[in-house]
């Protein structure tokens, strides 16, 4: 059994112009930019800020942010030079598959299902709850949910999953322009917002601007939520200090999740060398900006003591604490607004990463089929609607929020390591995009992406190891008896037995 066959690059860019299996090229640098702001600004920008400041970090929290953003930027650069090289849909998988192995790319393509499901899932269904947020903040009394017999159903994920599978179905460029639209909205009421919140601003609230580390409470159920790192050394669980910088980037890490799905969307941009490179970076910059000035707005306006008192702290909290009761509605509108494209974003990056593992026979061939009138893989992602449709509508998937960080950290590891194979197997190649600095940003890349997993919750990595298990039997029941590389390789290698040498 060789695990760890990989398929040349020159097979995947093969692939992708395969009659019925290809994808059409309407992406350009502005979509691309404006698909990375739309996927990591949403409604997380007036909560995860918050909530990273009250538990973690005080109003070191900005630090977690730039920690976070230089981790998301080092493995960004290696999925620019990737993307460049093999310009093709699949992202990660793609990545791998070409550099360690099929049985490493599988990994790294369950993980990757596992980041988009879930984060499509969720958002989904805070998207339901923002919305009646919204119309309980306009005095429209619309519940969230309905009761269908013993059942609890949700109705406003099914309907923007519905919505947005339906767009998606109907074209790329179609999708990206709706996707524009909703973008530059929600960053007007984003930038208004930051204003707003800067005019009740006290300089006193930034300090200490570290708080010094104390003691997390211990409960049964402590050991949940401490840093899998911590508890491997033994160490007793801490918030605030150094450790709670890195646990708040940890956390806040959710935030840039957005950037590999634009990878993902290589083989649908024109120009794939310039445009992939220009487009990541622009929008991870404006992402940055964005978040570092709405957590020193929301630390700034009240003291992290105060959000700290506070269940489920957001910058509406802050908002209500100085008496601005009126800016709830235009969160509530933003947070609306901002969720919407995320999860359009997501579920084109689920079925992009579905139907690149079809390609390869990985799962199901059929997924991989594109439609001859808008050349999009409606059936996966139609399948990929259906799977966010059921995890948002029918359960409490909120619960497994943390498993969208682990799964895309992963993914960014591998990535960051496979750089570094790639050049190794293949000095021939000249991409468009190199990281600089030779091997030194790969592995910086990679370290800071294995120790930001190790400060998730225990309870994360306890998840995780089941998910993996799970795509281990799949793998190994359907995945590589199924593989497109298997068959062709032991057809090749039975033709080559056949041939009798001469005398």
């Amino acid at each position: 059994m060789n695990l760890f066959r990989t398929k040349s690059i020159e097979r995947s860019l093969a692939d992708a112009d395969e009659p019925g299996h290809g994808l059409k090229r309407t992406l350009t640098t502005w979509d691309l930019m404006i698909m990375g702001i739309a996927v990591a600004v949403g409604a997380g920008i007036f909560s995860v800020g918050a909530k990273a400041a009250a538990h973690h970090a005080g109003p070191a929290v900005t630090v977690s942010f730039v920690l976070a953003a230089v981790t998301c930027a080092l493995a960004i650069m290696c999925y620019a030079e990737f993307a460049t090289a093999i310009p093709v849909t699949g992202s990660a998988y793609v990545f791998t598959y070409a550099t360690v192995g099929e049985l490493l790319a599988w990994i790294i393509g369950w993980n990757l299902i596992l980041e988009l499901l879930m984060a499509a899932s969720v958002i989904a269904k805070y998207w339901g709850i923002y919305l009646s947020n919204f119309f309980e903040a306009v005095n429209l009394d619309i519940p969230s949910n309905f009761a269908l017999g013993p059942v609890t159903v949700f109705w406003g994920p099914l309907v923007v999953v519905a919505a947005f599978t339906f767009v998606l179905v109907m074209g790329t460029k179609l999708a990206a322009r709706i996707n524009n639209v909703f973008t530059l909205i929600k960053i007007c009421i984003v930038l208004f917002v930051i204003v707003v919140g800067f005019f009740y601003v006290k300089v006193e609230n930034y300090q200490p601007f570290i708080p010094p580390s104390q003691p997390v409470t211990a409960t049964d159920t402590s050991w949940q939520v401490q840093p899998f790192l911590s508890l491997l050394t033994g160490a007793e669980p801490a918030m605030y200090g150094f450790v709670g910088i890195v646990s708040g980037a940890a956390l806040v890490f959710f935030a840039f999740i957005g950037f590999d799905v634009v990878a993902t969307s290589a083989e649908e941009v024109k120009n794939p060398a310039k445009t992939l490179p220009r487009g990541i970076f622009a929008g991870l910059a404006v992402v940055t900006v964005l978040y570092i000035l709405v957590t020193l707005a929301v630390t700034g306006m009240v003291s992290y003591k105060d959000l700290a008192k506070v269940a489920d702290p957001s910058l509406s909290t802050a908002f209500s604490l100085v008496g601005a009761e009126w800016a709830v509605v235009v969160i509530s509108l933003g947070s609306l607004i901002g969720l919407t494209t995320v999860i359009m974003v997501l579920l084109m990056g689920l079925a992009r990463v579905m139907m690149a593992m079809s390609r390869d026979g990985l799962l199901p061939r059929g997924l991989s089929k594109t439609s001859d009138r808008h050349a999009t893989p409606a059936r996966t992602q139609i399948l990929s609607g259906v799977l966010v449709a059921i995890l948002a509508g029918f359960t409490p998937v909120e619960l497994l929020s943390e498993m969208i960080n682990i799964g895309t950290l992963s993914a960014f590891v591998m990535v960051s390591i496979g750089i570094l194979v790639l050049r190794h197997k293949r000095p021939d190649l000249k991409p468009a995009f190199r990281v600089p600095f030779g091997p030194v940003i790969p592995v910086l890349s990679a370290l800071l992406c294995i120790y930001l997993m190790l400060n998730l919750a225990t309870l994360t990595w306890v998840f995780f190891a089941v998910w993996l298990v799970v795509g281990l039997v799949f793998y190994f029941g359907y995945g590589y008896w199924n593989s497109r590389l298997r068959k062709e390789d032991a057809v090749a290698a039975s033709l080559a037995k056949s041939v009798t040498p001469l005398d």
